[in-house]
């Protein structure tokens, strides 16, 4: 079969033409549309030359039409705009947002679940444990805390001292104060371990170490206290530790040794005692008995005590 002769080309219509002059000269001009200034006379006579090529003759009324057409900016396709064309637009780049938009429904999805279905629950059960705390397992450790010590306790401050106690951590916890309420409590064991305990006090008789000393008050230089060191020791020979609050500090310090303040004329005993043969024969300070808060002392003693000297 034989190619048709360019001159045998099926002729173009007028309209045609111009849409054909319209397009070629949108793609050989790259500018925007609304800068385009008229094509110049050497661009236009290429296009004739392209046309007469092609069989087809071409007037200067097509090449105006077509400038025309293009600075009005005809024949070129403008997409609708609204709501279904969105829809649709962002329906055909589903495959670009579709897995990025998944993976975050997907995080999102498990977050919720997490947070409803663990972290809520978790939540809600801590919150009804400490209710429960606080509104009955404090407020019980209180009531047999001192029901213990009012049937140990053989002095009435010790019974007196509990009751207060146990009021003001059931007040604690009736506000929902748990550091208050869980105060209330270590001070109601204390107490009652403080009652429990029994030992003989004496003085410290070891080498290297001097069972009394002597210093000036902080407040007054010409004065003179005088301390023996004294240790806690239970029926079996073991040295206990002893909560003991230091009258220079205020603080209280649970110490294996401290020093008690006495008279002089028991400071020289002592050290008299001591330098005698190098034991203290009369060793002993006082005793510590079932039910009692305080020791019973078989020497003099002012009351004052030290944990550091």
């Amino acid at each position: 079969m034989n190619m048709p002769k360019a001159a045998d080309a099926a002729p173009l219509d007028d309209e045609m033409l111009v849409m054909d002059v319209a397009d070629i000269f949108r793609r050989a001009i790259d500018i925007p549309l609304d800068s385009r200034p008229r094509a110049d006379a050497a661009l236009i006579e290429r296009l004739r030359t392209l046309y007469l090529q092609s069989g087809i003759e071409v007037s200067d009324q097509v090449f105006g039409e077509g400038l025309a057409a293009l600075s009005e900016g005809r024949f070129v396709y403008a997409p609708r705009r609204g709501l279904a064309t969105g829809l649709a637009q962002l329906y055909a780049s589903r495959l670009q947002w579709g897995r990025p938009v998944g993976a975050a429904f997907l995080v999102l999805a498990i977050v919720c679940v997490g947070y409803f279905f663990g972290y809520r629950p978790y939540e809600a059960a801590q919150a009804e444990q400490a209710r429960i705390e606080l509104t009955q397992t404090l407020p019980a450790k209180m009531d047999a805390l001192y029901d213990a010590i009012f049937n140990d306790t053989k002095v009435q401050t010790a019974s007196d001292e509990a009751a207060t106690l146990r009021e003001q951590g059931k007040e604690a916890a009736g506000k929902g104060d748990r550091a208050g309420a869980e105060s209330a409590i270590a001070d109601l064991t204390a107490l009652r371990n403080q009652l429990e305990e029994t030992y003989t006090l004496k003085i410290v008789d070891t080498d290297g170490v001097k069972p009394g000393f002597w210093t000036f008050p902080p407040n007054n230089s010409e004065a003179t206290n005088y301390y023996i060191v004294v240790e806690a020791v239970d029926g079996t020979g073991n040295v206990l530790s002893i909560p003991i609050t230091s009258e220079d500090t205020g603080v209280t310090q649970t110490v294996s040794r401290w020093a008690i303040q006495v008279p002089q004329s028991v400071y020289d005993s002592v050290m008299a005692d001591k330098q005698d043969d190098g034991s203290i024969q009369h060793n002993l300070v006082g005793f510590k008995q079932d039910g009692f808060t305080d020791v019973d002392y078989l020497i003099p003693v002012l009351g004052g005590a030290l944990t550091q000297w």
